[in-house]
């Protein structure tokens, strides 16, 4: 099930920066978990960061700790991404997706329900 709405990816340099949200009109993000996941060619879909309800913690997967940040701006229904010291290995296409069901697992695709179709970053080295 796709309904979530990404924009922000695009092409960077290693080191630059690019900025991804995440929104949905019709949906109340401040009432969910949220999370990024993304896939690179010819591999499986892995977490990246997710911010639990009510914003009480956020968690990184390891490569991406100290250099992408994410955040979420209830007045706006989003959540932003923000990708800094960007690295070639961070090329893929990423994906917004959202625990409309209460979970446990925030740093697993299992724990989400909703998802996003997709945006492409690449990163040139």
């Amino acid at each position: 099930q796709e309904q979530l709405d990404e924009s922000g990816g695009g092409l960077a340099q290693a080191g630059g920066s690019l900025s991804l949200s995440c929104s949905d009109p019709g949906r109340t993000f401040s009432n969910y978990a949220m999370g990024w996941f993304r896939q690179a060619p010819g591999k499986e879909r892995e977490f990246v960061a997710a911010i639990t309800l009510h914003s009480t913690s956020t968690y990184y997967t390891d490569s991406v700790k100290g250099r992408f940040t994410l955040s979420r701006e209830n007045t706006k229904n989003t959540v932003t991404l923000q990708m800094d010291s960007l690295k070639p290995e961070d090329t893929a296409v990423y994906y917004c997706a959202a625990a409309t069901k209460p979970t446990c697992n925030t740093t697993t695709r299992g724990g989400y329900d909703v998802w996003g179709q997709g945006t492409q970053v690449t990163v040139s080295s």
